[in-house]
């Protein structure tokens, strides 16, 4: 491990990016400091790092969204002689080919593939478009990188994997020669990740550079060339991926070892939630169930694994009591649900881990005590004389902050200066601190280093060993195979019959994500059926959490 590795041979030595002592501060936060970043021609950098070490931070000064307080960006011009890149000018990082792929796409779905990509390419003036030379171009680009997809389709009818290919066409048709990547594998089954890893190796032959900025560790060796770890705003590490593994980078990334959870063999108690032929009917496939079949019971985590916008919404709404079926049945603890009230659901000891914490999850401008005790207001443990008892807030908050380690300015912080890997243990905190019956973690450790990753993935385990029912909506797979005794798969609204864990793997549950089958398990058919052997332990040879692809 060195401050300055040497680029793999597979490289160029040749330098097209130097970023040199960049400094960025927000009032007394340091965000960057005094970082330094060389990236050779033909390589791909891994850039990791903590919630809030700064990566992105980084990647927007590159990008001229920020200009740093001090430092310079220098990029290599046809030349290859280095020159400063004008701070806090995107186009000029553009015209310099830098291009980004953020890891929400910025496309028009209305809009074809094609239309995506030129757009803003062309003077606004012009009468008609060159189309015939923007085809040949774009023809070319697919057929020398491996990027296919169909031009001429809606956005809106495209894969996730097709949309990222367009965001990816739409640098390289700018002429990109450095393309940053932040999540690109966030919203991908393993084999989209697998293509997209092979694309990346073949484009860096032939000279594109690439910086990732990624979360999974294992996705993370497979595809680059080099590492660079940030920490606490510095660079505080940097090495070949060969001379790499999975736990020396965390231990990096956070600063003392991630200790490892593991599933302990259990078997499951009596039915908490069933849901018998529900459906829910919306109008886009986000937010409809059809004919879904599900079961989670007491000491079991139930995994529901899918991409992104296959109905996963539409369920944990249900679960939630945020939303009600159009046909079918659900029962909970036993009987049948004729209310669906999330107040009343959060009462009888159903807790919420949303989807989004930053817009679900808390409230910014409250205090972190007023967000912990958002959801027990009316309790008489928070009331005195008619009035909430602030002082008992208050110390509910301490509690809290000192047992889910909520690094925090104190709890009369207000809840947006936090992190949010901290954010989301300030949930873990409000709803698991009451033990609940049944969780609702929807995407718990999306977008957590692995820390904080190795921390939510502990607390789940624990209220599972205190007899809870999670069921766990993850598009993670290394996350669900982790921790899921049972896993079931979401398509275009339908679930799947559920397996148990250790009799399914990476590769089938992709297929299975992408709507293709497993033997007679169709999807939407049949009632569910779980397995009745007791959850054995994870493989040694599985990714563990805190070991974490």
């Amino acid at each position: 491990m060195s401050s300055a590795a040497t680029p793999s041979l597979e490289t160029s030595p040749q330098l097209l990016l130097q970023l040199a002592s960049i400094t960025k501060k927000f009032g007394p936060l340091i965000a960057n400091d005094a970082i330094d970043l060389d990236v050779h021609k033909g390589e791909i950098v891994a850039l990791l790092g903590e919630n809030g070490a700064g990566k992105t931070t980084l990647m927007n000064i590159l990008f001229g969204h920020y200009v740093a307080d001090t430092g310079t960006v220098m990029v290599a011009g046809a030349d290859g002689i280095l020159a400063p890149l004008e701070p806090g000018a995107p186009q000029a990082a553009l015209d310099a080919g830098i291009g980004m792929v953020h890891q929400h796409f910025t496309l028009a779905e209305n809009l074809s593939g094609l239309d995506n990509i030129v757009l803003g390419t062309e003077p606004i003036f012009r009468l008609r478009r060159d189309r015939t030379k923007a085809r040949a171009k774009l023809s070319k680009l697919m057929a020398g990188s491996g990027l296919n997809v169909d031009l001429d389709q809606p956005v809106h009818k495209l894969t996730v994997g097709e949309k990222q290919r367009v965001e990816i066409l739409k640098a390289l048709y700018r002429d990109a020669r450095l393309l940053v990547l932040d999540e690109p594998t966030a919203v991908l089954t393993p084999q989209e990740a697998d293509s997209l890893f092979a694309i990346l190796r073949k484009l860096a032959t032939t000279g594109l550079s690439v910086i990732i900025i990624a979360h999974k560790l294992a996705e993370v060796l497979a595809v680059s060339h080099r590492i660079a770890v940030l920490r606490g705003g510095k660079k505080v590490g940097e090495m070949a991926t060969d001379q790499a593994d999975r736990r020396s980078i965390a231990e990096l990334m956070v600063g003392r070892d991630v200790p490892l959870s593991r599933r302990s063999e259990r078997a499951p108690g009596k039915p908490l939630i069933e849901l018998r032929d529900v459906t829910i009917d919306r109008g886009d496939a986000r937010r409809s169930l059809h004919g879904v079949n599900l079961l989670a019971r007491e000491g079991e985590i139930l995994g529901i694994a899918g991409v992104s916008g296959n109905g996963q919404a539409a369920l944990a709404q249900l679960i939630a009591g945020l939303d009600r079926p159009d046909g079918g049945s659900v029962e909970i603890f036993g009987e049948k649900v004729t209310k669906f009230d999330a107040h009343k659901f959060a009462q009888i000891g159903i807790a919420r881990i949303p989807e989004d914490r930053h817009h679900d999850g808390m409230v910014g401008s409250m205090t972190v005590a007023e967000n912990i005790a958002i959801e027990d207001v009316r309790s008489r443990d928070y009331q005195k004389f008619g009035f909430l008892d602030f002082e008992a807030i208050r110390k509910r908050a301490e509690h809290a902050i000192a047992d889910y380690d909520v690094r925090c300015p104190g709890p009369d912080a207000p809840a947006r200066l936090l992190s949010g890997g901290n954010i989301q243990k300030l949930i873990l905190a409000r709803v698991l601190e009451k033990s609940p019956k049944l969780i609702l973690a929807n995407q718990p450790s999306r977008g957590l280093d692995v820390g904080a990753q190795s921390e939510v993935h502990r607390r789940l385990l624990e209220a599972r060993e205190g007899g809870a029912a999670v069921v766990l909506i993850s598009e993670d797979l290394d996350e669900l195979l982790t921790l899921s005794d049972q896993i079931a798969v979401i398509h275009a609204g339908h679930v799947s019959a559920a397996f148990a864990a250790n009799d399914i793997d990476r590769s089938e549950l992709g297929l299975m994500m992408a709507g293709q089958k497993k033997s007679d398990a169709d999807f939407g058919s049949g009632k569910f059926e779980p397995s009745t052997k007791a959850s054995a332990k994870t493989d040694e040879n599985a990714p563990k959490s805190g070991d974490p692809a």
